[in-house]
Parts: structure tokens; sequence; C-alpha cells
């Protein structure tokens, strides 16, 4: 949760620690000050109508994890306030060495409490539908570059090597021609092969996916404003506007340190010591930045398919991606002359580039 807290100290504050098999909840009552513990059935049907039962008011807290937000948004359509917190931004006294989901719920509900709980935003139902789309594009194109590798690895093997261009039309052709002497050898080489085709090709279907719904969501007007940045596309644009949401949670100085953009720090006194970046908050939108940014190392010169995407976009959002588009060209090369490394130039290149976005994602 992003905004102003509420302090709770007058309902009753419920805590849980929900896996997939089990749930643990502790309770702190304010009017008597009665600590209660249980562990109720995993189902969100029948944690919802207990906590319904219980008399108001009643306040929920639960750690993000892999079971998703639909504890939250039941929660929230029964009329309970309920906060998903952030486990990585929750602090652990150094001394503590016992970690039980009976603590963590009585930690969770005393922070709670107090309104001292680090939250996150929860996304509406349609918004994580095309996040899941989005991760399973990232997904795939993971597995598809660990199979093009795993080939290439077999055949060097076997003293095979492709001196050109990988993974091109010729390249192809020369792997679907390859027979080899060991029959082992021929079956790894016909799977491994395969595996590069199937995944290949789940790959191109979730990419049809992806266009067909920044198409069509309500994502596509920020989609559309985003494509006018050099070096983004559609599948970037969209997986942007998926990861990040609610861009009003921001300004254009916090974007990047939301993204981990920002250089990490460790000062005391009057000595200040900065580090690389943090790479705290969205580790997938911060890749597309990255990979974005490299774009912009060239010479400025929009190409056919920049001039196509801006084409039907406002004037002023046309004027404004210029601007940004010129001037991240312009701090590359001045980081270029420098002598910095080119990987730092990407990442102060990607920060700046956050903050441009932002800047269109909000132009309604």
């Amino acid at each position: 949760m992003y905004g102003r807290r509420r302090c709770w100290q007058s309902v009753r504050a419920w805590a849980w620690i929900v896996h997939a098999r089990s749930v643990v909840g502790c309770m702190i009552d304010s009017e008597v000050g009665e600590i209660r513990t249980l562990r109720p059935s995993p189902k969100t049907e029948a944690i919802v109508s207990w906590v319904g039962s219980l008399p108001g008011p009643v306040a929920v807290a639960y750690e993000a994890g892999p079971t998703g937000f639909a504890l939250a948004r039941a929660l929230a359509a029964a009329g309970v306030r309920c906060e998903v917190v952030a486990p990585s931004k929750m602090e652990r006294p150094p001394g503590d060495r016992v970690k039980t989901d009976r603590r963590d719920a009585e930690r969770l509900a005393r922070l709670l409490r107090i309104a001292e709980l680090p939250g996150v935003r929860v996304p509406g139902e349609a918004e994580e539908a095309a996040r899941d789309l989005v991760r399973a594009r990232e997904d795939a194109r993971t597995d598809l570059m660990r199979a093009r590798h795993r080939l290439p690895k077999l055949l060097l093997r076997q003293g095979l090597v492709w001196e050109n261009c990988a993974w091109a039309g010729a390249h192809e052709a020369w792997l679907r021609a390859l027979r080899l002497d060991r029959v082992g050898v021929q079956v790894a080489f016909d799977e491994a092969f395969d595996a590069v085709l199937s995944v290949h090709a789940r790959r191109d279907r979730l990419d049809a996916a992806i266009v067909e719904m920044a198409a069509t969501s309500g994502f596509a007007p920020v989609v559309d404003r985003l494509c006018c940045l050099r070096g983004v596309g559609i599948l970037t644009g969209f997986g942007l506007a998926v990861e990040v949401g609610d861009w009003r949670r921001f300004t254009g100085s916090t974007i990047g340190s939301y993204l981990g953009l920002v250089p990490s720090e460790s000062s005391s006194g009057a000595r200040r010591s900065q580090g690389g970046i943090t790479k705290a908050g969205n580790s997938h939108a911060r890749r597309l930045l990255v990979e974005a940014a490299w774009h912009h190392r060239k010479p400025y010169r929009p190409s056919h398919e920049l001039i196509r995407r801006r084409a039907g976009q406002p004037a002023a959002v046309r004027e404004r991606a210029e601007r940004g588009n010129r001037r991240l060209h312009r701090r590359w090369t001045r980081l270029d002359a420098r002598g910095k490394r080119s990987t730092i130039s990407a990442v102060a290149i990607a920060r700046e580039l956050a903050g441009w976005s932002w800047s269109l994602a909000l132009m309604d």
C-alpha cells in the first residue's frame, strides 16, 4: 500500500501465514488485550466466512506469496480491511533465530495494529491475468535460451561448430540435415532440437496472444504511448504496463527506486558509500527497461517502425517521446565520453527511461 497509513489499534487485528495446504492465524483483540492463535481451513471461502462471523471491526493482513491475491479480494468483497504485506521489506532482528508460522503471524498482527506493515498493491483480476500471460512469455523466453544453449554444446562435443549467424534460416537448415554416427548421440540431438522447436513455437503463440491483448485490453492506450519511445515495442510496452499497473503511485524520481535501478547505499556519519543498483522490486520490468536502453546508444534516426507506432498519437505525446529519445541518446554519448562501461551506462539510461515511461503513461 502506498500513501497514508491508518492506525488500527481499536480493531481486532488478524494476521495470517498462508500456505497452499495450511494456514496459521493470530488475533490481537485490542479491547481485552487477548492474543489468540488458530489453524483454520486453508480454503478461501472458509477463512472469509469465519472472519465475517467475528464481531467487528476487523483488520486482516497476510504476506504476499505464491497463493496470490484471491484471499485479499475475497475479504475486500466481504467488507473486511485486508493488507497484503511485502515479505522482502519485513525487518527481522539479527538475533531472532526462531522462525515459526505462529511467531510470524503474531508479529504481523502486532505490526498491523500500529499500521507499520509495508503493504503492496492488490491488482484486479484482469490485471493479474494479463500479468500471468506476460510472465508465461518470460518463462518461454528463458526456456528457449536454455534449449538453444544446450544444443550447440552437444554438437561441440562431437566437433561440430556452426561458424555463421546462429539460429537463422541457414542454421536451422544445417541442423535439420545433420546425421550423427552413434545412435545415442543422434537420439540426444533429436530431442534437444525438438525442444528448441517446441519452445520456439510456444513463445510465438504467447507473443501473438500478447499482441492481441495489447490492442484490445484496457492497457492499450498506455502501451501505444510507451511504444513512441525507441526500443519499446508492443511486447516491452505491454510488459511494463502490466507489471507497473497503476503508474499514479509513483513520480518520475521514485519509479526508478521501485524497479531497483537506483544505487545501493551504506552511509554513516560523514562517510557516504554507494554500491551497485539495489535490484529491488520488479525484476521483469527492470530487464525490459535495460534491454530497451541499449537501443539509445546508436545515433537517433527514427526507423519506419517507430514512425508507424507513433503515427496515431496526439502531438503532445509525440513531442514528449521525441524529447525523451533525443535526451537519452545525448546522455549515453556523454557517458561514453567519460569512459563509463557500457553495462553501467545501460543501467543509467534504463533508470531515466523509466522516468520517461512514467511521464508518457500518465498523459491521458
